[in-house]
């Protein structure tokens, strides 16, 4: 076998292949005994059909199509191989000349990853992220956060009020029909609280127990979502919120602490602890946009588009479906017009397949591996985001054949934390900003998976 490398654009390169016809006998054996299991021929045993009965019966052309169906892969792989070629996708194959007896020639366009020059280092880039300040104002409102999940109720004989906790029972009718899913009973209500239905709040202060009225809402779930709806709301209970006193006997009611000084000081620190995760999220997300300035990175546009559409897909028919919205529905809630979704789509996928190649080069480049402990905490965090037991999602990703795909991402968010390690992170106060290692690799690996996610299945499609 010949093969020869034609580069038509910086992603997309021509093989052509020339295979001298005996190279093809297995693959012609192999064609003949397929055959051969398929038809009968009066007076041979299945089976047992000589080549040149199949031939007259049957046409040797479709002997030779049968075995030429089987080799090109074959061909195919070999001459990437041979010229060292990280394909992307499927390729368009075209069968150029088939003598029998002489020779198979054919061509196969592929799209292939570019060829990458990434800088020798990266200690020119310096990125600004946000200084972390905890105010005595952030820990006065998670400790009311607290205080609010504390709260007791008392019912009272008396109209509804703002703040007031309602039992309520909801029917709902589209054109004056009772919805199926439309009635709930003994649903609990905080009064302002913005948890149910537009317009639920005014329909229901003023009202007691025993009382009921009738308002119009835009269903946001359901086999009605988005439509305009008649509600009924009938209120059978009116409940006081009482929240508890502000003291040490609330620190000890709702923590593990004696005091609500000691409260407040935990307060601040976990607070100042996410905030330090933010800011190292930020960190790298920053770098990762500086890093993608200093690389030129052509985009395949087959792969582009397939990215686009995956996007679009996910969107559509799991996270807008599992909430019982349309993509129209969605883009007028988000204020957006399809054309201003269509470009923000674009980017994002351009951003995701350039984050993939680069960090992918870098991985190389650097000779990153992975270890078994690595992957796990990959795969419990993966786990957690997901809404899935580890368990669970260990034995999603096995049956699916996605552990290489966790692999890469777990790699890419080295690779990325390599690259925020060498550059230079100042906050807004002028200081600089010396990264735990750990939030740094969890924040990468986040941000790296969140960029390549999709893009990696279509890249290794």
């Amino acid at each position: 076998m010949k093969s020869a490398v034609e580069t038509l654009n910086p992603t997309r390169v021509r093989l052509t292949v020339e295979v001298p016809f005996e190279e093809l006998k297995d693959s012609l054996d192999a064609a003949y005994k397929k055959i051969n299991q398929q038809v009968t021929v009066k007076g041979f045993r299945k089976g047992k059909i000589p080549a040149r009965v199949i031939d007259q019966r049957f046409g040797r052309g479709a002997v030779l199509e049968e075995a030429v169906n089987d080799a090109l892969p074959k061909f195919y792989t070999e001459a990437v191989n041979e010229a060292e070629l990280s394909v992307l996708g499927q390729p368009e194959v075209d069968i150029t000349e088939l003598k029998d007896g002489e020779t198979l020639n054919f061509t196969a366009e592929v799209d292939i990853r570019p060829a990458l020059e990434l800088p020798e280092d990266f200690s020119s880039i310096e990125v600004e992220v946000d200084a972390v300040e905890v105010t005595d104002e952030d820990v006065e409102k998670s400790v009311e956060q607290l205080r609010e999940r504390f709260a007791s109720t008392t019912p009272v004989e008396r109209a509804a009020e703002d703040g007031d906790v309602v039992t309520v029972d909801l029917e709902a009718k589209v054109e004056g029909e009772v919805l199926e899913d439309g009635i709930a009973n003994g649903v609990s209500y905080t009064i302002g609280s913005g948890e149910l239905l537009d317009g639920i709040d005014d329909a229901v202060k003023g009202l007691s127990a025993g009382e009921e009225a009738t308002f119009t809402s835009e269903l946001k779930g359901g086999s009605a979502a988005g439509k305009e709806a008649e509600v009924t709301v009938k209120v059978t209970q009116v409940a006081k919120r009482e929240l508890p006193e502000l003291d040490d006997e609330f620190a000890q009611l709702a923590s593990e602490f004696d005091t609500l000084e000691e409260l407040k000081a935990d307060s601040r620190k976990r607070l100042a602890n996410m905030k330090q995760y933010d800011q190292a999220t930020q960190a790298q997300e920053r770098v990762l946009e500086k890093l993608l300035e200093l690389v030129e990175v052509p985009v395949p546009e087959k792969l582009l588009e397939d990215e686009i559409n995956t996007r679009k897909h996910n969107l559509e028919h799991h996270q807008l479906g599992q909430m019982g919205l349309t993509l129209d529905k969605y883009l007028e809630i988000q204020g957006k017009t399809a054309e201003e979704f269509e470009t923000e789509t674009r980017e994002a996928a351009v951003k995701g397949i350039k984050t993939q190649f680069v960090l992918d080069e870098l991985v190389k480049r650097e000779k990153l591996n992975v270890n078994q402990e690595e992957l796990t905490e990959h795969l419990m965090r993966r786990a957690a985001s997901s809404g899935m037991s580890p368990d669970q999602f260990a034995q999603a990703v096995v049956e699916g054949g996605q552990v290489p795909l966790l692999v890469g991402e777990v790699a890419r968010g080295k690779a990325l934390a390599l690259v925020v390690e060498a550059a230079t992170v100042k906050d807004t106060n002028g200081e600089v900003i010396d990264l735990d290692d750990e939030e740094e690799t969890e924040a990468t690996d986040a941000e790296a998976t969140d960029s390549t996610e999709s893009a990696e299945e279509n890249t290794e499609a």
